[in-house]
C-alpha cells in the first residue's frame, strides 16, 4: 500500500512538473511586452553599476522565493499589521536589500512602456534578473521559461522547514531539493551559487571557535583558511561583519567555488560536506576539472528550479506592485 502510495506521488509530481512546463516558454510576452527581456537587463545593468551586492543578493533572493511555495515573487511581499510575510522569516531577514530593489527597479522600467505596464509578472521579472545576473558575472548567458503568475499568498509561517541552513549536511540538503523535484545533482550544482556573494561571521564563528567538545575548529576547514577567517571574524567582531563566500573569485561566477571545496576551503559545513561526503565528491570533482559542463548543468538545474511551484491562469496574477497584493 505504501509502495503504491509512493508511486502515485511520483506520477502526480511528473504531471505537475510537465503541465508547468507546457504553460511556461520562452516567448511568453511576445505579444504584449515583446522587449521585456532587454528592458529588465538594461536595469539590471545600471543596478549593478551602483553596486555589486546586486549579484548576489538578486541570485539568492530567487533562491530562497522558489523553496517558499514556489517562484511565485512571495518573497518580495512586505509584511502589514494583518500579516507577518515571508521576508520577515528569520531565515530571510540577510536577504540584502538590492536584490529586492533590482526587481523594483526593473518593474518600473517596464512599467514606463506602455504596452508593458502590469504586463510583466514580478515572478518572472526575478526570474530574468537572476539570469542576467548570472551572466553579467561571467556565468552563462541561458533562455528563460516565462509566463509565471505573481502569488496570492506569502506568510512567515510557510518559510519553516523550506530553506537551507549553513550546518545542513548532504542527507539534509538532499531531502530539502527533492521537496523541490531537484536531485542530488542539482542541489550540487546549484550550491555552485555560493560562487558569489557574502555571508556574515555569525554563521562561521562555530567552524572555526567552538565546533564542538573535541576541537574547537572544524577540521575539515584548510589550516590557513581558518586563520583568514579568524582574522576577518575575530572573536570580539560585530557578528554582521561581512565575509566573501569564495574566498579566490567572489566577484566572478565560475566553478572556483568547487576548486576551494577540495582545498577544505568552504565556508558553510553544507559546502564542505559536499565534498567530504562520498554521493556528492565524485560531481565536486568533475565541476572542479569542467568549466564548461558545470555552466551548461548549472543552466539546466536553473531552469528546473524556475518551473518549482509555479503559478498560472486563476493561481496567480500580476502584481501593480511587487512588494503588495493587487
Amino acid at each position: 500500500m505504501a509502495a503504491k502510495n509512493l508511486l502515485l506521488l511520483i506520477l502526480l509530481l511528473f504531471l505537475t512538473l510537465n503541465l508547468v512546463t507546457a504553460q511556461l516558454r520562452r516567448n511568453f510576452y511576445a505579444g504584449s511586452c515583446p522587449n521585456v527581456e532587454q528592458i529588465v537587463r538594461n536595469a539590471v545593468q545600471q543596478k549593478i553599476q551602483q553596486t555589486f551586492t546586486t549579484i548576489p543578493a538578486t541570485l539568492r533572493l530567487y533562491f530562497h522565493d522558489c523553496f517558499v511555495n514556489g517562484c511565485d515573487a512571495s518573497v518580495m511581499i512586505a509584511s502589514t499589521d494583518n500579516n507577518k510575510a515571508e521576508k520577515d522569516h528569520p531565515d530571510n531577514l540577510s536577504l540584502a536589500g538590492d536584490g529586492f530593489d533590482t526587481v523594483i527597479k526593473a518593474k518600473q522600467a517596464l512599467d514606463a512602456v506602455a504596452n508593458c505596464r502590469n504586463k510583466v509578472s514580478c515572478a518572472d521579472i526575478l526570474t530574468i534578473a537572476t539570469r542576467d545576473v548570472v551572466n553579467l558575472a561571467g556565468g552563462p548567458r541561458y533562455e528563460v521559461e516565462l509566463g509565471r503568475r505573481d502569488g496570492l499568498s506569502s506568510t512567515a509561517d510557510s518559510v519553516e522547514g523550506k530553506l537551507p541552513h549553513p550546518t545542513d549536511n548532504v542527507n539534509q540538503l538532499t531531502s530539502l531539493f527533492a521537496k523541490n523535484g531537484l536531485s542530488l545533482n542539482d542541489m550540487i550544482t546549484l550550491s555552485g551559487a555560493h560562487t558569489l556573494g557574502f555571508a556574515h561571521c555569525k554563521l562561521v564563528f562555530n567552524r572555526i571557535y567552538n565546533f564542538n567538545n573535541t576541537t574547537h575548529v572544524d577540521p575539515t576547514v584548510n589550516k590557513d583558511y581558518v586563520v583568514a577567517l579568524k582574522g576577518s571574524c575575530p572573536r570580539n567582531v560585530d557578528p554582521s561583519v561581512a565575509i566573501n563566500m569564495d574566498p579566490t573569485t567572489p566577484r566572478q561566477f565560475d566553478n572556483v567555488y568547487y576548486q576551494n571545496l577540495q582545498q577544505g576551503k568552504g565556508l558553510f559545513t553544507s559546502d564542505q560536506d559536499l565534498f567530504t561526503d562520498r554521493r556528492s565528491k565524485p560531481l565536486v570533482a568533475l565541476w572542479a576539472s569542467n568549466a564548461k559542463l558545470f555552466n551548461q548543468a548549472f543552466v539546466d538545474s536553473m531552469i528546473k528550479l524556475g518551473r518549482v511551484g509555479v503559478k498560472t491562469g486563476r493561481s496567480g496574477n500580476i502584481r501593480r506592485d511587487c512588494g503588495a497584493f493587487n
